[in-house]
């Protein structure tokens, strides 16, 4: 009897999980129901009668040598991957929702500890081929084994992946604790197996590559120009999430080797749209009669994702920069409120939290939830953490900053600097020369006076600028000291966080842990924030760990901008409602392919007209 009573009650688990498990058309973080349901005909943000056509003209920052953005190898060609179709496509109105895109349907495991994707059968490779889930395992397996660091870190906690039948994979965990790790497998891109057959993944050239998605590879000129074309017949093309995406029959995109010159090409109308980041020129590089007519439009989009944290970096693996208090006095010598005033017309705010610009921004002191979760660290993490609020030093914005620089060097001091003569010397004894590694020329205006302020103190701050090849080499192989950087957040931090802060990163050449951090503490907070189980959970961590971030001093924070400051001329336009997270550019359209359209008779709305 006590048997099948058990057997009974393995039976009603079972039942239970499988109800609790069923498939869904769209995966979310805490399981709250997606913004749209399973028979929705597109995203809100897009216009579903957008005119396919034209093309779009743009413009790309230093050369390339690859065609191959998986591998930590060569510099890759802008938009490369749009050559490939993710499982799930991840929508631009919600914090983190990801509905089907290769995958028609996704399945997790009640407890966290797998998810399961369901291919569709119309899901094809741009020859023809079936996309499968050995293709989907392949893909998986290859870029653990062969691909750039973050894949390894992203991906970590998955213990194997199978296919079950060719339209079925499943990923099983080695926990159930990350609760991001299914929305971030659905983000895998496909690769065909049939296709890398014995070729060398691990090796960067120009050998046009085949995918599943919207674009191919038309036309390469090393270094110089590259172009995409759509495929008329893509198998995805009717697909709700893909409904008023990518509607330019060609993307362009060619290569300047510097921006100022860039510049200079969009306004004679060498290509179409640009993404102004800088506020000099913002306020007065547009001032052109095609700005008058409106040939040309500025605009400005509101940006509500996290700004994040951009900053000259430390790289804390060079001695001399290991020591916080050295740290903090470099950053004391930045004066903000001077440049802010003469070189960005005062356009910036000054950040002050790696999660700018939203909830998870530490402010104040802790509050009892973060205690909770930094009291266990107290011996090691700084005092500061618990007894002061972090604040950015702030000048009169006159140029003199006596105040901080005697801060500065009281802190030098401490840490064993000295002067001598007219240079500073480290606790070594030896003379303080700091390289700032550099690829944009025109951030050279900010450095100067920085490099100034350093100097006043006998502290050497040498420029050096590279072009974007040797650049990239150099931060793979950590040969800076420091650069200017930034770590970009979302409204759902996970994954990415071990990926910038993590020990386990520390090494990997070519990870985003470009500061070189070791802290078990920092660590462990990061764990802590990839398993948090509430959205509650998410911020404390989130606040938290920013918290010893700040007091570590681990860059000098730099400034940002709430909206996105975008230039284009009248050959494209936007939805009238674009997206909060993003200005989606692969929702416009061209200008001449609307006016095609309207002058083209239909005879029946069609079905997404009545919507």
């Amino acid at each position: 009897m006590s048997r099948l009573l058990a057997r009974c009650a393995l039976f009603l688990m079972a039942l239970s999980s499988a109800v609790h498990a069923a498939p869904q058309h769209a995966i979310t973080l805490y399981g709250e129901p997606a913004k749209y349901p399973a028979d929705f005909r597109h995203f809100d943000f897009v216009n579903p009668q957008a005119p396919k056509g034209g093309v779009l003209r743009q413009a790309g920052f230093g050369s390339f040598d690859s065609l191959n953005p998986f591998i930590n190898k060569g510099v890759a060609a802008d938009d490369i991957g749009l050559v490939y179709d993710t499982l799930t496509r991840h929508s631009l109105d919600e914090p983190f929702t990801e509905y089907g895109l290769l995958a028609a349907k996704i399945e997790r495991a009640p407890d966290n500890s797998w998810v399961r994707f369901y291919l569709r059968p119309e899901a094809r490779f741009n020859d023809g081929k079936p996309v499968t889930a050995d293709d989907v395992v392949f893909s998986f397996e290859t870029l653990m084994r062969d691909g750039a660091p973050q894949y390894k870190s992203y991906y970590a906690e998955v213990s194997k992946a199978t296919a079950e039948s060719p339209s079925k994979v499943r990923f099983d965990f080695k926990h159930n604790d990350n609760r991001e790790l299914p929305l971030i497998l659905g983000q895998l891109p496909v690769l065909p197996k049939h296709w890398w057959a014995g070729k060398d993944f691990k090796k960067a050239n120009l050998e046009i590559p085949l995918g599943s998605g919207p674009y191919r590879v038309a036309d390469v000129q090393a270094g110089r120009s590259i172009t995409y074309e759509r495929v008329a017949d893509w198998w995805g093309k009717d697909l709700p999430v893909n409904k008023g995406f990518f509607n330019f029959d060609k993307l362009v995109t060619d290569y300047y080797r510097d921006n100022t010159v860039a510049l200079e090409a969009f306004k004679a109308r060498q290509f179409d749209f640009w993404l102004e980041t800088s506020a000099k020129n913002w306020a007065t590089a547009y001032d052109i009669p095609a700005a008058k007519t409106g040939e040309l439009t500025k605009e400005e989009l509101l940006n509500r994702n996290p700004t994040g944290m951009q900053g000259f970096i430390f790289n804390t693996r060079r001695e001399t920069l290991q020591d916080p208090q050295v740290r903090e006095a470099l950053s004391l010598l930045f004066d903000f409120e001077w440049a802010n005033k003469q070189l960005f017309n005062s356009a910036y705010t000054r950040t002050n939290s790696y999660f700018e610009n939203s909830e998870m921004a530490a402010q104040g002191l802790p509050s009892a939830a973060e205690l909770a979760i930094l009291e266990p660290l107290r011996n090691s993490i700084p005092e500061a953490v618990f007894t002061q609020e972090f604040n950015v030093p702030v000048s009169d914005g006159s140029g003199i900053i006596r105040d901080q620089q005697r801060r500065a060097y009281q802190l030098l001091q401490d840490a064993g600097w000295r002067i001598e003569g007219d240079r500073m010397l480290d606790a070594n004894g030896k003379p303080v020369t700091i390289e700032f590694l550099l690829a944009q020329t025109e951030f050279e205006r900010v450095l100067l006076p920085y490099k100034r302020n350093l100097n006043d103190l006998g502290i050497e701050l040498e420029i050096r600028r590279v072009d974007v090849s040797q650049y990239i080499n150099r931060i793979r192989s950590r040969d800076f000291d420091m650069l200017v950087g930034g770590f970009a957040q979302s409204s759902s931090p996970g994954n990415e966080q071990r990926e910038y802060w993590h020990s386990s990163s520390a090494d990997n050449p070519g990870s985003r842990n470009l500061i070189g951090l070791r802290n078990p503490a920092i660590d462990t907070l990061v764990e802590g924030l990839i398993q948090a189980d509430s959205r509650e959970s998410l911020v404390n961590h989130a606040r938290a760990l920013d918290r010893v971030l700040l007091a570590g001093h681990y860059v000098v924070p730099n400034w940002h901008i709430k909206t996105w400051r975008l230039a284009y001329w009248d050959s494209i336009e936007h939805p009238a409602a674009p997206p909060p997270y993003d200005y989606a550019l692969h929702n416009w359209w061209s200008t001449e392919a609307a006016k095609a359209q309207a002058q083209t008779p239909t005879d029946q709305p069609t079905k997404d007209a009545q919507d």
